[in-house]
């Protein structure tokens, strides 16, 4: 199965040179915690999350206007395809300690994201159906 299939093709983006406050705004605006940074051609050159904001704008007392994304981002973030495994995309996500990866197009722009949660909830439905599997095939009467 490849990400493909579970990653979210709806993005929040922004420029590396949006400042931080107008990043949280639009964070709070669309209720998420992530946007994906983008350059000029449209391909992922950082990840910004909420937390980023909290620890590397607000904790150091910085301003949020005049701080641009690029300062606080983590860079150049691993992505993968969307017929990158799943196997191998939580590969990644371990060795590199990420909860997310931008998904891209062989010219390397922004078509996804595949985020740990939808790798938990694909695995969700899967033990699901397998536990429905067992019970419809388990004894419907126990005799000892």
């Amino acid at each position: 199965m490849s990400v493909g299939r579970i990653c979210t093709r709806t993005v929040d983006v922004a420029a590396p040179d949006e400042s931080a406050q107008a990043a949280a705004i639009r964070m709070k605006t669309r209720n998420v915690g992530t946007l994906i940074v983008l350059d000029q051609n449209q391909c992922p050159i950082g990840i910004v999350t909420d937390r980023d904001l909290t620890m590397c704008v607000v904790a150091k007392g910085l301003d949020p206007t005049m701080t641009e994304l690029e300062m606080v981002m983590s860079k150049l973030p691993e992505s993968v395809t969307e017929n990158t495994p799943i196997e191998a995309a939580i590969g990644i996500m371990r060795r590199g300690a990420h909860r997310r990866l931008p998904v891209v197009d062989d010219a390397g722009q922004l078509i996804g994201l595949v985020t740990l949660d939808d790798v938990l909830s694909l695995l969700s439905e899967e033990f699901e159906e397998i536990g429905e599997l067992v019970r419809q095939e388990g004894p419907t009467s126990s005799t000892v």
